[in-house]
């Protein structure tokens, strides 16, 4: 799809292409935080199945400090990205 056309639908439905720009940011937002959620779960269940532990009552405890801060991180990033989907969707409705 050619500039010119991109940009002629931006000026026929202004709203509709930055709310598919939220939906977007919206999108790698949530991807973010279940990949994020789902590597944590992993590295836990490998950790518990390596030391046989049989319950883990404490998740924190059995990851290392840089695994926490990377998860930190993570789920920072992924928060901030559906904050800026619901930025970008509150002011679709203000064009």
């Amino acid at each position: 799809m050619s500039l010119q056309a991109l940009w002629a639908m931006f000026l026929a439905h202004p709203a509709q292409v930055v709310n598919g720009l939220a939906l977007f940011f919206a999108c790698a937002g949530a991807w973010v935080l279940l990949a994020t959620r789902l590597r944590e779960q992993r590295s836990i269940a490998r950790l518990a199945a390596e030391s046989e532990l049989e319950d883990v009552d404490e998740d924190a405890d059995l990851q290392d400090e840089a695994a926490q801060r990377v998860n930190r991180f993570f789920y920072a990033f992924g928060l901030f990205s559906l904050l800026v989907a619901l930025g970008v969707s509150w002011g679709s409705t203000q064009l």
